[in-house]
């Protein structure tokens, strides 16, 4: 029951990445999919959970700024204790070479399914993330990051996951 949720999403995002640029319209590589899995919560024992996500980027919408180059993001995630956590924000991007460096900011909703409770349905990730570029527009990553409240709620626990990433621009 627990890998229901997971597997749905899987064949979800499998029969998505079917559909061709040609379909969706997009004339140049404007669009980048971020597909990561890891483990929630590494750092606690007794709520640790593995994790699948899926995160979206319009590279349309990027702005060089003072702080590096800028763009939103959307994503959503589930743990195998089916709690989830759907998310929008920004990154910031620095290229390094063949190396990128992108840490993001992100408020988003979480609810605890069976998971651990975060003390808030308002929770915030803040990440960091490092990846590789590969031919074909394709990229191979790792990512830590932390979701917290904020002291929003009565309890404010936060949870710390690491993620291996696979992002594709079509």
């Amino acid at each position: 029951m627990k890998f229901k949720f997971i597997i749905t999403f899987l064949t979800i995002f499998l029969f998505s990445i079917s559909i061709s640029a040609d379909e969706l319209k997009l004339d140049d590589k404007e669009t980048e999919f971020n597909v990561y899995t890891g483990m929630f919560d590494f750092s606690d024992d007794g709520k640790r959970a593995t994790l699948i996500g899926f995160q979206h980027q319009n590279e349309n919408l990027n702005r060089d700024t003072f702080l590096g180059n800028l763009s939103p993001i959307t994503g959503a995630m589930i743990t195998a204790d089916n709690a989830t956590y759907m998310y929008t924000g920004v990154q910031a991007q620095y290229k390094i070479g063949s190396l990128n460096f992108t840490p993001s900011f992100t408020p988003g909703y979480y609810n605890q399914g069976d998971g651990k409770d975060l003390g808030h349905a308002l929770e915030f990730k803040s990440e960091v993330q490092l990846s590789l570029e590969l031919p074909k527009d394709a990229q191979l990553g790792f990512s830590y990051n932390h979701l917290s409240n904020a002291s929003l709620g009565d309890k404010n626990p936060g949870a710390n996951s690491y993620m291996f990433n696979f992002f594709k621009k079509f």
